[in-house]
C-alpha cells in the first residue's frame, strides 16, 4: 500500500479548488468491499483490509481552463464516497461510490460526461472558529441518505509525523469510472495536503448503508486541510 507517484495533467478539462477538507477513514475487509467495484478492479488491501472514506469538502472555482468560474454554480458544498484500488494495469486509484453535491447541474454534466456516481442533495457546510460542521440530505433517495458531520481542526501535523498510511489516504491522482461499459480512468493533479490533526465531534451518516456496505465499526482516522488547487485531466480508455 503506497502512495501512487504523481500524475502530470498537461491538458486539463477542469480546474478545481478543494477548500475546507475533512478526510474520515474506516477499515473495512477486502471481500466487503470487492463486490462493490467493476470488473477490471480490485480493492488495495494489507492484511486484508481495504480503507473506505468519506470526505465532507467545500467545491469552489469550478471551471474549464479557458473560462472563468461562475459565482453560484462554481461553489457549493461535496460528500464523497470512496475505496481504494488497483486498476488490471496495476494502476493505484480510487473509485467512487458516491459523490453528493449541492447543485443540479454539476451533478448532471458529472453523470453524463464520466458515468461518476454523484447525488443531488440538500447540504451546508458551516464553520465557527475551528469547528466545521456538514450536512447533507439527498434529493429524491428511496432509501434515504444522509449524514451530520462535526469536526474541530487542530494545528498542522509536522511532517515528521506523517507516515505511510496518511499520505496514501490523502494523495491519490488518478480515479477510475466505468464510461459507456469500459473502464476509464481520469488523472488528477494537486499538491501534496497541508494536513492538520482534527477530532470528531458528532458524526451521523447512512451513506456507508445506501453504497451496500455495512456501517463502519469504531471511530475513523480522521485529517482536516484548508484545502488545494486541482487539474482534473481527460478521460483515458483502460484497454
Amino acid at each position: 500500500m503506497l502512495a501512487p507517484p504523481m500524475a502530470e495533467v498537461r491538458t486539463a478539462m477542469m480546474i478545481q479548488w478543494w477548500r475546507r477538507m475533512t478526510f474520515l477513514h474506516w477499515r473495512y475487509p477486502a471481500e466487503v468491499v470487492s463486490p462493490l467495484l467493476p470488473a477490471g478492479l480490485t480493492p488495495d488491501a494489507e492484511d486484508g483490509l481495504v480503507w473506505v472514506g468519506m470526505l465532507p469538502f467545500l467545491m469552489d472555482e469550478i471551471r474549464p481552463p479557458w473560462l472563468p468560474a461562475l459565482p453560484w454554480l462554481s461553489t457549493f458544498p461535496e460528500t464523497n464516497l470512496r475505496t481504494y484500488v488497483r486498476g488490471p494495469d496495476g494502476g493505484a486509484g480510487i473509485y467512487f461510490f458516491s459523490l453528493d453535491a449541492a447543485r443540479l447541474p454539476a451533478v448532471v454534466t458529472a453523470r453524463a460526461g464520466l458515468n461518476l456516481p454523484y447525488r443531488w442533495s440538500r447540504m451546508s457546510l458551516r464553520t465557527d472558529g475551528d469547528v466545521t460542521e456538514y450536512r447533507g440530505s439527498r434529493h429524491y433517495e428511496p432509501r434515504g441518505a444522509g449524514y451530520r458531520i462535526r469536526v474541530r481542526a487542530g494545528e498542522r501535523f509536522p511532517d515528521a509525523e506523517l507516515g505511510r498510511t496518511d499520505h496514501f489516504l490523502t494523495t491519490q491522482y488518478r480515479l477510475y469510472t466505468v464510461v459507456a461499459g469500459r473502464l476509464t480512468s481520469v488523472d488528477v493533479w494537486h499538491p501534496r495536503w497541508v494536513l492538520h490533526r482534527a477530532r470528531v465531534l458528532d458524526l451521523e451518516q447512512d451513506l456507508t448503508t445506501a453504497a451496500g456496505l455495512p456501517m463502519p465499526h469504531g471511530a475513523p482516522l480522521v485529517h482536516s486541510s484548508p484545502g488545494v488547487c486541482t487539474r482534473i485531466g481527460l478521460p483515458r480508455v483502460i484497454r
